[in-house]
């Protein structure tokens, strides 16, 4: 366990000191559950949501994308169910203030699911004299539920206002609309990337959990009498495809079913797609059949018909739904997590990145061998010729060595660099991240070499 914590400390450590993501708030002592990301890190960031936007919508004939509001009518909460049951179990530490989720404490603890068994918790912790974590005392109070989601006002609405808790809701209320205005038919998808908020009782494990974070989402609209086992299993495959191509392994992927007593009450069947964290498996992503219990629910509250509507077979019928989820943060930690490699070269070690291709935040550097202007001009040159086809970074100050374990350490896959033969030969040197090899080649033909590389 401390090898795998110390695992985590060096990746928050390089995710600092390289411009990938910092704590939020941070010179005011930090905000918890919030970070930003840096240069590096809103590069890879966009780079992952732009895989799958492309994979999901702009591939496919099935599914459009739409981009919802973070505020939305209250009664939309209310049709949900969100308003009176989006809670968690909290229990607070009377010695040192600290809050816990009560149904993590237990398990941790004592190795029991007791989610939503408030009374039964509340007993369960007393009796065992279960240990603050942070403290060491058994000074608890009565397990309660607390509301997570965040509550805002809108001057012209006398109720209360709710930032988002998740991003489906944008979709459902805007079916019939895309419905009209697109003329799609049967089986088809809406996606959306947004972002979501949640009062997050304990906050943690770096970007893993937070309170305000991204997500990648669908609903995908099917029949009623649809043979609906394929389609999910065809969803599961897709998401364990997608993680897979930010550079996840197979091996480190799993699938938890949700039991039936621990279903939604709306859901048919949910599964989890866990990855192997440092800090243990966990959830990655989720699919879930809801039935048609969200368009019924907004239809009622509404009064607005949220129908299909079959002209070949003049049927009408509120459509059912799959949900595949895909969490931007976590996606984010996983590649980044699945990139880090410490390698002895020469008898150093070498960190470095080993991000696909596609999704490293920076594709080529352009590294002079030195500072003197015969040198820096014309790698300029190059710098400028390149970064309209790939994102380039100039860089000249240190030895070449450090320039290149820096290059390594935020997973630039190819180095250039331009030395004092060049001025001779009209050459540059190219370094391939991963294995190291360096190959020559004439300074015209460094664009597409570059290009084939990248779709190799």
């Amino acid at each position: 366990m401390a090898e795998k914590n110390k695992i985590m400390e060096k990746i928050v450590s390089l995710c600092k000191r390289r411009g990938f993501i910092y704590q939020g708030s941070e010179i005011y002592g930090g905000l918890g559950g919030t970070y930003s990301c840096g240069p590096l890190g809103a590069e890879l960031k966009n780079n992952i949501k732009q895989l799958w936007w492309k994979k999901f919508v702009q591939d496919r004939s099935d599914i459009v994308g739409m981009d919802g509001p973070i505020l939305l009518h209250p009664k939309l909460w209310e049709a949900s169910g969100h308003t009176a049951g989006f809670r968690d179990a909290l229990v607070d530490c009377k010695e040192c203030k600290k809050r816990f989720r009560a149904d993590h404490l237990v398990a941790d603890a004592l190795g029991q699911d007791l989610e939503g068994q408030n009374e039964q918790m509340s007993e369960l912790i007393k009796k065992e004299k279960i240990k603050c974590p942070n403290c060491g005392k058994t000074n608890w109070t009565a397990v309660q539920d607390f509301n997570l989601m965040f509550k805002t006002q809108i001057n012209s609405i006398e109720e209360d206002v709710y930032l988002r808790p998740e991003t489906a809701g944008a979709i459902f209320i805007e079916f019939k609309n895309i419905l009209d205005s697109t003329r799609m038919t049967l089986p088809f998808g809406i996606a959306q990337i947004g972002k979501a908020f949640r009062n997050e009782i304990v906050a943690g494990h770096f970007i893993f959990r937070l309170r305000e974070f991204e997500m990648m989402e669908i609903e995908y609209f099917i029949h009623p009498q649809t043979d609906w086992p394929p389609l999910f299993e065809n969803w599961l495959k897709q998401q364990e495809e997608f993680i897979m191509e930010l550079g996840a392994r197979k091996e480190d992927l799993r699938r938890f079913e949700h039991p039936k007593e621990k279903l939604s009450h709306y859901s048919r069947k949910t599964v989890d797609i866990e990855y192997k964290f440092p800090f243990g498996f966990k959830e990655l992503f989720g699919l879930a059949h809801r039935g048609d219990f969200d368009l019924t629910q907004h239809s009622k509250f509404s009064n607005e018909k949220l129908e299909y509507f079959d002209q070949e077979k003049n049927e009408r019928f509120i459509p059912h739904i799959l949900e595949p989820t895909f969490g931007v943060e976590r996606s984010l930690l996983v590649a980044i997590l699945s990139a880090y490699t410490e390698e002895e070269v020469a008898g150093e070690k070498r960190i470095v990145l080993k991000f696909p291709k596609h999704i490293a935040p920076v594709k080529v550097a352009i590294l002079p061998l030195s500072k003197k202007e015969e040198l820096t001009r014309p790698a300029q040159e190059i710098f400028d010729n390149l970064k309209s086809e790939f994102v380039c970074q100039y860089d000249e100050t240190q030895s070449i060595g450090k320039r290149y374990r820096r290059q390594d350490e935020i997973g630039t896959p190819y180095c250039v660099t331009y030395d004092f033969d060049s001025l001779d030969d009209k050459s540059v040197t190219v370094r391939d991240r991963d294995t190291m090899k360096q190959d020559r080649l004439k300074i015209p033909e460094l664009k597409d070499y570059l290009k084939e590389k990248f779709t190799e």
